[in-house]
């Protein structure tokens, strides 16, 4: 009797220790790992999120680009064009001066001359259509921590701000940034504002957003899958790579950046194809519209 009364506490003292030392080790590890964040009710912080391969899957453009072909809003005559300055791109591997004007200005030719309003109405079906099945759950959780913290959560992008500022609309977030095509009248001229919003442009745009709202950048977070928005992600306080290209996960681990792949596999398929400096995807877009629909027939 005594031998087994004499087990039986040994066995739930160190039950209960075991359970104490497991306790202690999850809340270090957690304070050492994860401190709390966002942290709530701190109206000095917002955050920052690329779009396209960070928020939803593939390039916003590609499948706007789906939208208005299948709309009638592209000639056959200017596919083979498109696609040529689409591969150039993707071939060359860098960002020339005079290729990538030249690309920007065949893909603003396709919405010269139409409304403002009338895109924007597009836009909005074309989400439906194409790219609200697209965005990360995880991304999307992300964003909503933010927002449930009481923080403000932009989209900052080199897609058009009007298609931007849908899918911040959409997805419940505050605004969005975006590359700014002029208009006269509510009428697209078929030129920029300025430059795409892309790589150290989106810095600018985050550092100017922060001033006018008065926001401090160390108590901010920035997400993005690219190398090319290190200089946005440097600024914050708290930068995600969150799909990262190789260059960014390399740079990531080098800097103790978090973090977060929701892709099934670190070498998964991208779907989709990149935004290739702003509006220049579209023409890509384009093309490969017309290649899946053949496959199709």
């Amino acid at each position: 009797m005594l031998a087994g009364e004499a087990a039986a506490e040994a066995a739930r003292k160190t039950s209960q220790e075991a359970e104490q030392t497991e306790q202690t080790e999850t809340l270090t590890g957690a304070a050492a790992e994860e401190p709390e964040f966002p942290v709530v009710g701190d109206d000095h912080a917002a955050a920052f999120f690329d779009l396209d391969n960070t928020v939803m899957q593939g390039a916003a453009l590609f499948h706007f680009g789906r939208g208005l072909y299948k709309r009638h809003f592209f000639h056959k005559r200017d596919l083979a064009r498109f696609a040529w300055q689409q591969i150039y791109f993707r071939l060359a591997g860098s960002e020339n001066p005079e290729h990538m004007a030249d690309v920007r200005n065949s893909a603003l030719s396709i919405v010269q001359g139409h409304r403002v309003s009338e895109l924007m109405s597009i836009g909005e079906e074309i989400y439906d259509e194409y790219m609200a099945e697209r965005v990360w759950p995880g991304t999307r959780a992300l964003a909503q921590a933010h927002l449930d913290a009481g923080q403000k959560v932009w989209l900052v992008t080199a897609a058009p701000i009007e298609t931007a500022t849908i899918i911040a609309r959409r997805l419940g977030l505050t605004g969005a940034l975006g590359t700014v095509a002029e208009s006269v009248g509510g009428v697209y001229t078929g030129k920029l504002v300025g430059e795409p919003l892309h790589g150290p442009a989106k810095a600018e745009a985050v550092r100017a957003l922060a001033a006018a709202e008065g926001l401090q950048l160390a108590r901010c977070a920035a997400y993005s899958d690219s190398a090319n928005d290190i200089p946005m992600l440097s600024l914050v306080g708290h930068p995600y790579a969150i799909n990262p290209d190789g260059r960014l996960r390399k740079h990531a681990r080098e800097h103790g950046w978090r973090l977060r792949d929701y892709r099934t596999g670190r070498k998964a398929v991208r779907i989709g194809i990149p935004a290739a400096a702003g509006v220049g995807a579209l023409a890509g877009g384009a093309a490969a519209a017309i290649a899946l629909q053949r496959r199709r027939r």
